[in-house]
């Protein structure tokens, strides 16, 4: 693949990363005042060791306000109601990694109608209509979708990067596929139901020979030549759930069409606060490991300005 490196624009999924850390580091670990500060730890260091590893010049981090407030949620009120809500000694915590990433001079964005992956899809389909590449840092395959040649899929947790040729082969479908793929098989990880009888192997084989959604319900009767184990009762079953599965659709597919009027510039990292940061650390009762990386990243940032 072409790499997208320093040059791009790393947009990041912070969700996943706040809750790994949550799960990952011990909860016994508090600040002055007894507040476990887990999260904000495992995320801090991931956040510093990205910016670190990558050099990545400009970057915004997109987090998730709610999982029951989105447009999607209006539309569907199932949407992603299997989830168990955060504890409230996470919730905070998503607070003081948002106030993390200012103080490190990152862009963060949230809002109370769209989800982070609608950020993403927003930044990233602006910024590259005015010829920006982009490095998507998350796990969740939704987002793959938004992925186009010169841009980078980055599972950072994987050790794993994947580019526009690459998608179909990690994922099962092309990128500009990938909303009609997941309305056919569903997504049980947001309550999303699919075509029963529809699974992965299926729809990424109806999807290698149609291009949508669309396509596939006007050529329904190619269904039963196709070598797919079960074609001959695949078009009913497509006929009996056509209503369901264009519905689902509008819920998989990633809106890129927010109210933000940001360019790159708007992303340049800033050099980090280190006296605030400090008294920040000092707050969580952070050891020396996260200063150290702050007075690096500091150091580099004005070097290179």
């Amino acid at each position: 693949m072409r790499r997208a490196g320093t040059g791009a624009v790393h947009l990041i999924d912070a969700s996943y990363f706040v809750f790994r850390a949550y799960y990952s580091v011990g909860i016994e670990m508090t600040d002055g005042d007894g507040q476990p500060v887990n999260a904000l730890y495992g995320f801090g260091r991931f956040l510093g060791d990205l910016l670190e590893e990558s050099g990545a010049a400009h970057v915004a981090v997109a987090f998730d306000e709610s999982l029951s407030s989105s447009f999607r949620n209006e539309i569907f009120p199932a949407y992603k109601a299997n989830r168990e809500p955060a504890p409230p000694e996470l919730k905070r915590q998503f607070a003081l990694c948002r106030e993390l990433c200012r103080l490190l001079g990152v862009a963060e964005f949230s809002s109370p109608t769209h989800e982070a992956d609608d950020i993403i899809g927003t930044l990233a389909t602006r910024l590259r209509r005015r010829g920006h590449r982009s490095v998507l840092v998350t796990r969740d395959k939704d987002l793959a979708q938004l992925i186009r040649d010169g841009d980078a899929y980055w599972d950072y947790a994987g050790e794993r990067r994947y580019g526009y040729h690459e998608i179909e082969a990690q994922f099962g479908v092309r990128p500009e596929r990938m909303a009609d793929y997941l309305a056919l098989t569903g997504d049980s990880v947001d309550n999303i139901p699919g075509v029963p009888g529809v699974g992965p192997k299926t729809a990424s084989a109806l999807l290698r020979t149609f291009a949508s959604l669309e396509e596939l319900y006007e050529g329904l009767e190619r269904v039963p030549g196709l070598p797919i184990r079960g074609a001959s009762q695949l078009p009913e079953k497509l006929r009996r759930h056509r209503e369901a599965a264009f519905f689902a659709r509008r819920l998989t597919t990633i809106a890129c069409d927010m109210p933000l009027d940001v360019d790159a510039h708007a992303l340049a990292r800033r050099r980090p606060d280190l006296p605030k940061l400090e008294a920040f650390y000092d707050a969580a009762k952070f050891g020396a490991a996260l200063r150290r990386q702050a007075g690096r990243l500091a150091d580099k940032w004005t070097a290179s300005n």
